[in-house]
Parts: structure tokens; C-alpha cells; sequence
């Protein structure tokens, strides 16, 4: 019995059966706004909170909140992480203005989740949409 487990043991930490490290998925909360950090903080949500997001950072089954945009997103939902969008419905005059925890209630924020995959069509470029002027 003691030479099953020491060779189970050898089997495990021999090169050719490498071990995968794996690591509990993170909630990423990406964000610069104190006032959005309070609001999801109010939510019960917890995690990671940073300024700004790598998407080379993330890992499949991680989660990521912010307000992000499109390549980004598309960037990480194919790491295969869930992305969930902070909506608001703003105001003209609320916006570029720093809001607090209370405003971004009362303006209807909310988790939405998106799932974003990136289009190889080239036939959208900038200068095939400039030559159609009709539309």
C-alpha cells in the first residue's frame, strides 16, 4: 500500500503529466468611480476592483463588471467570462459628472449581461460605410 501511493505520487510530479494549477474565479469590478464602487458594494457585490481591465488578465468563468467598451468585451467573453454591463438611464445634464451611489439609483443602474463576439466581416469599414451616402 505504501508503494501504490508513493508511485501515485511520482506519477503526479513526473513532467509528463504536468499538474494544472487552477484558481477560483474572480469577480472583476472595473471601475474609477467611487460612487459606481459604493452602488455595487450596496448590491452585496464583492471582488477585484481596478481602474482599468486587461482582458488578458481574465480567466474562463471569471466575472467582469463595468462599463466597457464593445472590443473589450468581446476580448473577454472569448476568455470565456461572463461580462455584466453597469446600465443607467442618464440624463443629458448628469452627464460627465461624477455621481454618487444615491444618483446612480435614482437613474435606474443595473447589472445587464452581454455576450459580445467580435465580426471578421470587412464589407463594414469606414470607407465602404463613407461611400454610401443614401443611407
Amino acid at each position: 500500500m505504501k508503494n501504490e501511493s508513493l508511485r501515485e505520487d511520482r506519477l503526479m510530479s513526473s513532467p509528463a503529466s504536468p499538474r494544472l494549477e487552477t484558481r477560483a474565479p474572480v469577480t472583476w469590478m472595473v471601475t474609477r468611480h467611487p460612487g459606481a464602487l459604493q452602488w455595487l458594494h450596496e448590491q452585496g457585490l464583492q471582488g477585484r476592483c481596478v481602474p482599468h481591465l486587461d482582458p488578458q488578465q481574465v480567466d474562463s468563468g471569471d466575472r467582469v463588471i463595468g462599463t466597457l467598451p464593445l472590443h473589450m468585451v468581446a476580448a473577454i467573453c472569448e476568455r470565456g467570462a461572463r461580462y455584466f454591463h453597469l446600465s443607467l438611464d442618464l440624463p443629458p445634464e448628469l452627464r460627465g459628472k461624477e455621481l454618487t451611489a444615491a444618483q446612480l439609483e435614482a437613474c435606474g443602474a443595473r447589472l445587464e449581461a452581454f455576450m459580445v463576439l467580435a465580426c471578421e466581416d470587412d464589407s463594414l469599414m469606414p470607407s465602404q460605410l463613407a461611400g454610401d451616402r443614401n443611407a
